[in-house]
């Protein structure tokens, strides 16, 4: 097989559709641009965000603090929802999902300590708050960061 060989699965592509070539193709002299307007004109449009002049929303409203835009913000749980696992379990990331307790995990997971632990779980887990840590060690388990 070379690449002059292959093709598109049938059906898969369409014609394009060719504008401003007479009446009988529905989309002749204004090629579906309607009449006059900015819209209408070459090389016509407006940039992204523009309001006719109002101030756009992005410069209405207020800004504050710092927004790191490189974050890479953990999914977040409760010492109380690790109650569901048996008495020394070892609870990763992998057995938080399956058990539903969170549905994704792009950057990692932080326990936080809301709630209670009774059980003796050792818990790994990309970072614990110092409340989260001393319920879970108070228990008899074990805090390990991943």
């Amino acid at each position: 097989m070379n690449l002059h060989d292959l093709s598109p699965a049938a059906g898969s592509t369409h014609a394009a559709k060719r504008k401003g070539r007479g009446p009988g193709t529905g989309n002749g002299k204004t090629a579906g641009r309607g009449h006059k307007g900015q819209k209408a004109r070459s090389g016509g449009g407006i940039r992204v965000g523009f309001e006719g002049g109002q101030m756009p929303l992005v410069r209405r409203v207020p800004k504050r603090g710092f927004n790191n835009i490189f974050a890479k913000p953990f999914e977040t749980i409760n010492v109380s929802s690790l109650e569901i696992f048996d008495d020394g379990a070892e609870i990763g990331i992998d057995e938080l999902l399956a058990a539903r307790i969170i549905t994704k995990c792009e950057y990692g997971v932080k326990v936080l300590g809301n709630g209670g632990i009774t059980k003796k779980v050792t818990i790994k887990a990309s970072a614990f708050s110092e409340s989260a840590k001393a319920k879970i060690e108070a228990a008899g388990g074990k805090a390990e960061v991943v």
